[in-house]
């Protein structure tokens, strides 16, 4: 019986599962999105969200953290330059992990996409973390008209959301 297991073998030893979920961490962290099985994708979700932890603390002990996990000095540049104050007001949920419909070639193995949310680019726009949708929220009742004009900060698929939801207040 598998009791307490934490994580996933991925049928590797430890040091080389974690060298492997090191190096993918690194390149998510580089391209913003890799394709990988699903199994992988589950747990480098873990390890990716963990950094972005890192990333939005900014401390110098974080960035040590960060160095621990990351292989290249260019994606702990990132991390924190870039990554940390993108997802400043998010709480969580920083990965998508989006499965493809075509299995890999040569062992039939299911694959995924994983992509950090709120990137430019994305292939589905994400809901906008509660703190700032609240934020916009208040400043379009103020404007008092649904749709006048949408916040600069907001891509397309947010604003969407964002009108969705406030109708769906409104109808309440």
């Amino acid at each position: 019986m598998r009791k307490r297991i934490a994580f996933r073998s991925l049928n590797r030893k430890p040091s080389h599962k974690w060298a492997m979920l090191r190096n993918m961490v690194t390149s998510l962290i580089k391209h913003e999105r890799i394709e990988t099985t699903v199994a992988k994708a589950k747990e480098v979700r873990y390890l990716a969200d963990k950094v972005i932890g890192y990333g939005k603390k900014g401390s110098l002990h974080a960035r040590r953290q960060a160095h621990s996990i990351i292989y290249e000095r260019a994606a702990v540049t990132k991390l924190f330059e870039v990554l940390g104050p993108r997802y400043a007001d998010r709480e969580g949920g920083y990965t998508r992990i989006m499965k493809l419909s075509l299995p890999r070639k040569g062992d039939n193995a299911s694959m995924a996409v994983i992509e950090y949310v709120d990137r430019p680019g994305e292939i589905r726009a994400a809901r906008p973390p509660k703190a700032r949708r609240e934020r916009l929220l208040a400043s379009m009742s103020a404007q008092n008209e649904l749709g006048v004009s949408v916040p600069d900060e907001l891509t397309e698929g947010e604003a969407d959301l964002l009108t969705e939801d406030a109708q769906a207040e409104k109808s309440k």
